[in-house]
């Protein structure tokens, strides 16, 4: 069983890590580089002609080595979901549950409800340079708002009695009845275009990323 879980969690986790850092190398990173430049004052959105800018964004790989972070740790982030991910496939196949490919898109899908959709409904993405609230409060939110989500996840996965459902309602909808910590005042450096952007390319690398962690996950949990 534990070599049952290494090799699925360590192929699954390097394959889906490799893939989400290829998207975001494409998608997510260049539109944050364009964010940079209104950070650090190469362009503005404002001016006395009115909020206007030119468009276009910096090549991200004529900077790579400057990224190479970013593929590092997308490898060890995914492979070490992708640990979480197998445990629990180890925890419920011993009470019956089957677990295929089909079956583990289903787990990528929930892991990303819980990791990156849930939280993004009070904090979405944002780009460099965006006034926020602190960053203690937010990370306990976000931390409080995974965590909720995750356990009404398993509430209604699980849950065999009415009460386990209403119980996974609560938890899944109290983070944002409490809210999000906010600024009072909404200000920013880069066009709403821009940030909007990064934050609709930002979610859509995290489902992919996801439900291939979980289809691999599945799938070599199934053919072990």
């Amino acid at each position: 069983m534990s070599k049952k879980i290494l090799t699925s969690a360590l192929f699954a986790g390097l394959a889906a890590g490799a893939l989400a850092a290829l998207l975001q190398f494409t998608f997510v990173i260049p539109v944050m580089m364009e964010g940079e430049l209104y950070e650090f004052g190469d362009r503005v959105h404002f001016t006395d002609l009115g909020p206007m800018s030119p468009a276009g964004r910096p090549d991200v790989w004529a900077e790579l080595p400057r990224h190479f972070s970013t593929f590092a740790s997308n490898l060890v982030t995914y492979t070490g979901l992708a640990f979480i991910m197998v445990a629990l496939f180890a925890i419920v196949s011993k009470r019956g549950v089957k677990i295929s490919a089909r079956a583990g898109l289903v787990w990528g899908l929930c892991g990303f409800f819980a990791m990156n959709l849930a939280p993004a409904f009070g904090l979405p993405p944002e780009l460099p340079g965006t006034a926020s609230a602190d960053l203690d409060i937010r990370q306990y939110w976000w931390i409080a708002t995974v965590a909720a989500t995750a356990a009404g996840l398993g509430l209604f996965a699980f849950g065999k009695m009415n009460a386990h459902y209403a119980l996974a309602v609560i938890l899944i909808a109290l983070p944002h009845l409490i809210g999000a910590p906010h600024l009072d005042t909404y200000y920013g450096y880069a066009p709403p275009e821009v940030g909007s952007l990064f934050v609709a390319r930002s979610l859509g690398v995290a489902a992919i990323a996801w439900l291939s962690l979980g289809y691999f996950a599945g799938a070599l949990w199934e053919r072990d």
